[in-house]
């Protein structure tokens, strides 16, 4: 077994109850140690149900889904919750709390029965608030905190689990583009001195392409590319998916989209 390999999603086909069309028709991702992969698309695409589907929380119609080589549903998620750290698209904050007992919750999965923190869980809280750059942070209450640095408490929070993934669901959502750039260059910088895996959802075609190592531009459920950023990322191809005029610019070697106007006469 390829033991770099961390998910493996090959094939899949999906779709709701209910629904006439596939929300998923054969699409395929692949995350290996090391990786930085963005997956690329516009609004019901397909993103989030890839994810859904690659992590076992949907059972594909066809198709496989391994999670460390073995099927992403026959996981707990006790079990796979020490293995992939998730920060989701939204979430909701149910009562107060500091940043340190946010971050805290990480360690969920690697509680004894009893639930009683260890030395080695603060540890592990501590590193993952000093990855994040919000070591300072730890005192203050969560709803006090910029969006930014939400965001970096909620990334914390899944590296305490200590897994071998991260997985970001449209992580610079609502963010300006200072916070935007702090994020990415954060998870950038994760990949790159622990060589995590991670899988970014995001609509920021730019960024992804500056990033990631691989992107996967899905497109009404379907692959419309996927490798390297300037293989994928083409003016055809990104018209034709965003159905939007475009030029397209190469900055620091990425491909970098700029939409045009349609009117004529602007």
């Amino acid at each position: 077994m390829d033991q770099e390999l961390i998910l493996a999603a090959q094939g899949v086909r999906y779709r709701y109850p209910g629904a006439t069309g596939d929300a998923l028709g054969g699409v395929s991702l692949t995350v290996r140690r090391g990786d930085l992969v963005a997956v690329l698309g516009p609004n019901g695409s397909g993103k989030t149900t890839l994810l859904r589907v690659a992590l076992g929380a949907l059972v594909p119609a066809a198709g496989s889904a391994l999670v460390a080589g073995r099927p992403a549903a026959a996981w707990t998620r006790r079990e796979l919750a020490r293995l992939v750290g998730v920060v989701p698209q939204r979430e909701e904050t149910v009562f107060p709390q500091r940043v340190r007992e946010a971050v805290l919750l990480g360690r969920y999965p690697h509680l004894s029965m009893f639930g009683a923190e260890r030395p080695a869980d603060h540890e592990a809280v501590n590193r993952a608030l000093a990855q994040c750059d919000a070591g300072h942070l730890a005192g203050r209450w969560m709803a006090t905190l910029s969006g930014g640095e939400y965001q970096r408490v909620r990334v914390a929070r899944a590296l305490a689990q200590e897994p071998r993934l991260l997985v970001l669901d449209e992580p610079t959502m609502s963010l300006d583009v200072r916070h935007e750039m702090e994020l990415f260059e954060l998870v950038r910088g994760l990949v790159d001195r622990s060589a995590l895996a991670v899988v970014l959802v995001t609509h920021h075609v730019n960024l992804a392409a500056r990033f990631a190592d691989r992107v996967l531009l899905l497109d009404g459920g379907r692959a419309a590319g996927e490798g390297a950023p300037a293989e994928v990322l083409t003016r055809e191809t990104v018209e034709r998916v965003f159905a939007w005029p475009v030029a397209m610019a190469t900055y620091q070697g990425a491909p970098q989209m700029i939409p045009q106007r349609r009117r004529s006469d602007a």
